[in-house]
């Protein structure tokens, strides 16, 4: 007969984690009276901001332009029904 070999099973290492604090903050929550940091009133920029800006900007080149494309097809149809 053969003999059977048994390996010694190794106990498990333990691990430890190490836990971090969070940082308590005041988060909103649903139906919770929320208290502002800052004033509603208060002016600042942000990158908010300048992209509503942007925006502001594209739509009232875009509206000037078609404007000016609207004025242009209105003289041109004047002008061929004048003649």
């Amino acid at each position: 007969m053969v003999a059977k070999k048994t390996t010694a099973k190794k106990p498990a290492k333990k691990t430890t984690h190490k836990r971090v604090a969070s940082k308590k903050s005041s988060r909103m929550k649903s139906f919770k009276l929320y208290k502002d940091d800052k004033p509603f009133t208060t002016f600042r920029i942000t990158k908010q901001t300048v992209y509503w800006s942007i925006l502001l900007i594209f739509i009232i080149i875009t509206q000037l332009w078609i404007l000016k494309v609207q004025l242009d097809i209105s003289n041109l149809t004047n002008a061929l029904l004048s003649n």
